[in-house]
Parts: structure tokens; C-alpha cells; sequence
């Protein structure tokens, strides 16, 4: 039996799931996230004069699209086309992978598990990102941003949920690989075990605190548990 609790973990498992922003790319490297809020807010400001003070007051695009909800339905279809298209030019210029993230995607394809990004960025972009990359082999399903149902992004337990059914994998053979505590919360919630990726320092306490199972400081790390499982 193995006394490592990642490989413990991951042994249990028949379904990998990755969070994109974080464990796989770093969406916002090239393109700084607040000009891409700025740029949203300004679509809210001209159609919903009334959430513009709402809108400017935060720098995340994610949370711009969350707001623009409030304003209707054409705003919200408005901003989250302009937000899918920001993100889609951000991943081409993003940059390399996360360190580990390529050598994970391919362990756990070659494991014989199912392997899944379940994001709350749009499939458009995740899918752009992997092709740019040579990832889109090693990935069997790409669940990402519900469309024109931001209620239904992590923390909601939909979208893992939907990417378990579609995998054909149980929620409880499965496990996601998450750098938040959304990620955590969405997990929990849909009966998954949680690989928290602690990329920034405070997230070593913020992940476990939430409820991650385990808690990796690289995705090297998960590379090399899941490699210790693929069959010589």
C-alpha cells in the first residue's frame, strides 16, 4: 500500500480533472487581467450606467461577468463574448505551460484515466491553449465556462459534475487538481477528492483550510505520483 498520501490518492482514482488558470496556464501572463476587467467594465458602464461603480471597483474579469448577470441578458451575452475573445488572445501569448503541467497531462492519460480541464474560462480559450501546445491528445474533455450561466461556474458543483458524466467516470473516482478555494468548495460539493496546487505561499494554508485533500507545492509533484502508476 502506498504511504504517500498524492499517490494514495490518485490511486483511487479512475478521472483526473485540471483547473486551467493555474495548474495548466497562466491566462492572465501576457495580457494583465485588469485591462481586460477595464475593458469589460466599460461595456457594463455604457449599458448599465447603474453598475459601472460596481464594475470599475474590482480588477478581475471573472468577477466583471459575474456582475454584468444583474444588467440583463444582452449585457451579460455582451461582456462574456468580450471576455472569451480577451481570453482566447491572452493564452496565445501566455506562455509556456505551468512548470509540471505537461508532464501531469501526460501521466495521467498514460495511467489509462480519463483526464479533463474543468475551468471557469471559456472552452474556446482552453481548447486554443492546448492546441497551441500539443495537449489536446492527452485531454479527453474540455468543460468550461457555462454559457450565459455564470451561477453555474466553481463554485458551483456543475460544471465537475458534468465532466464526471461525460468522462463516464463516478464523482467519486474522480479527483481535480485546483488552485482556489472556489475550486475546493465545487469539488466538495460534487463528491470529488481535491488536489489543492498551492502556487502562491498563502494558498498552503487557504486550500487545506477549505478542505483540500492534499496539498502540492508543483505540479512536478503530481507528475511524479502519477508516473509511479503507469504500468512498465
Amino acid at each position: 500500500m502506498p504511504t504517500d498520501p498524492l499517490v494514495a490518492l490518485v490511486a483511487t482514482t479512475d478521472a483526473v480533472l485540471f483547473d486551467f488558470d493555474g495548474p495548466i496556464c497562466d491566462v492572465f501572463a501576457g495580457m494583465p487581467a485588469p485591462g481586460v476587467a477595464k475593458t469589460l467594465s466599460g461595456i457594463v458602464a455604457k449599458q448599465a450606467p447603474e453598475l459601472a461603480h460596481k464594475a470599475e471597483a474590482t480588477d478581475d474579469p471573472m468577477e466583471v461577468h459575474r456582475l454584468s448577470r444583474l444588467g440583463g441578458p444582452p449585457l451579460l451575452a455582451a461582456v462574456e463574448s468580450a471576455l472569451t475573445a480577451a481570453e482566447v488572445a491572452a493564452v496565445a501569448v501566455a506562455g509556456p505551460p505551468v512548470a509540471g503541467a505537461v508532464l501531469s497531462l501526460k501521466a495521467a492519460h498514460s495511467t489509462g484515466r480519463r483526464v479533463a480541464v474543468v475551468s471557469n474560462n471559456s472552452a474556446k480559450c482552453v481548447k486554443a491553449f492546448l492546441a497551441i501546445h500539443g495537449l489536446d491528445g492527452f485531454v479527453h474533455e474540455v468543460v468550461g465556462r457555462p454559457e450565459l450561466n455564470p451561477e453555474l461556474m466553481k463554485p458551483s458543483p456543475h460544471p465537475l459534475l458534468l465532466a464526471s458524466a461525460v468522462l463516464g467516470v463516478a464523482p467519486e473516482r474522480s479527483v481535480l487538481v485546483g488552485d482556489s478555494v472556489t475550486d475546493v468548495e465545487a469539488a466538495k460539493a460534487a463528491g470529488m477528492e481535491v488536489i489543492g496546487f498551492a502556487n502562491k505561499p498563502p494558498k498552503r494554508t487557504t486550500l487545506p483550510s477549505a478542505g483540500a485533500d492534499v496539498v502540492i507545492a508543483s505540479m512536478e509533484v503530481l507528475a511524479n505520483a502519477l508516473a509511479r502508476q503507469i504500468p512498465e
